[in-house]
């Protein structure tokens, strides 16, 4: 058995390039495999005293006869696996090029992750075409691209483009009561998927997101003004102020009054009476840690 070390894969190089730049490209794989760039009639002859293990075709801007020519050496020489190389890149080009069972379709120029995939699937082939022949059993090539970057980019951007407008919405209006249903209608959306989506684009819940929201807004009124608790709690959005307290104090650790007398503006002074609003609140909450 010959190892792939012992013998590097044995690769012919046809150049349908304009400006014949493909001894460039032959240069990033001359120190792994044994590259020979041939003419289109030494092709055609098969005199190549040794069977090569790849025919590479290096395009920079395929036109109408270049692909006929790719199509007539597939046709002369079925056994061998093809690689098209191209500069010029389309989604109509590629699908042709697996139609015509192109082995492999290759965009330059080339990344270091790329090559190497490539690589790592010619060494594979090359192992299973001169090691496996009769064996019931044959090791499978590891002939699979990794997804783009620009995919999973694209799919994350899209998912935050999605909720762009919701986002905007509870911005502007978290202090009023939001429907999530006719929010999810406004984007577009079944309200299942909309749920979905914002817990995975966001980390949290839609009301638990709201919650959040008010409760920052909340926390920076207390630090910033001596506007009354129970007033405070009406402006960030509640109805109630019994339960302003205790969403406050679930969400933060303490009761607005107690986050005010340790960072609000009143913090400092002792002597201020409370208004009938912050009393009122005083029990409220005092009846909600009870």
């Amino acid at each position: 058995m010959t190892s792939i070390s012992a013998s590097k894969p044995l690769l012919l190089w046809l150049d349908l390039t304009h400006d014949r730049s493909t001894e460039e490209l032959i240069a990033q794989f001359r120190s792994s495999c044994n590259c020979r760039l041939v003419q289109d009639s030494e092709l055609t002859n098969g005199d190549w005293g040794q069977q090569p293990d790849m025919i590479c075709m290096h395009f920079d801007r395929p036109d109408l006869l270049g692909l006929n020519w790719l199509l007539e050496v597939k046709r002369s020489f079925p056994s061998i696996p093809l690689t098209m190389f191209t500069v010029q890149h389309s989604e109509e080009l590629a699908v042709w090029a697996m139609r015509s069972r192109v082995w492999e379709y290759m965009v330059l120029p080339l990344s270091g992750a790329e090559q190497s995939r490539y690589m790592k699937s010619l060494e594979q082939l090359c192992q299973l075409r001169r090691t496996a022949n009769g064996q019931s059993q044959k090791p499978l090539i590891e002939h699979f691209p990794a997804l783009p970057d620009s995919i999973r980019h694209t799919a994350d951007h899209q998912k935050h483009q999605a909720l762009e407008k919701a986002l905007l919405y509870i911005d502007q209006h978290f202090r009023e009561s939001i429907d999530q249903k006719a929010l999810a209608q406004r984007c577009g959306m079944t309200p299942f998927r909309f749920s979905r989506l914002f817990k995975e684009v966001n980390g949290t819940g839609f009301m638990d997101y709201i919650l959040s929201k008010r409760m920052e807004c909340a926390k920076d009124m207390l630090d910033n003004s001596q506007m009354p608790i129970t007033s405070i709690g009406y402006e960030v959005g509640f109805k109630d102020p019994s339960y302003f307290a205790r969403a406050f104090k679930q969400c933060v650790g303490c009761t607005p009054s107690e986050y005010r007398q340790t960072s609000g503006p009143t913090a400092a002074s002792d002597t201020v009476e409370p208004t009938m609003d912050d009393a009122l609140v005083e029990v409220v909450e005092s009846l909600a840690a009870g």
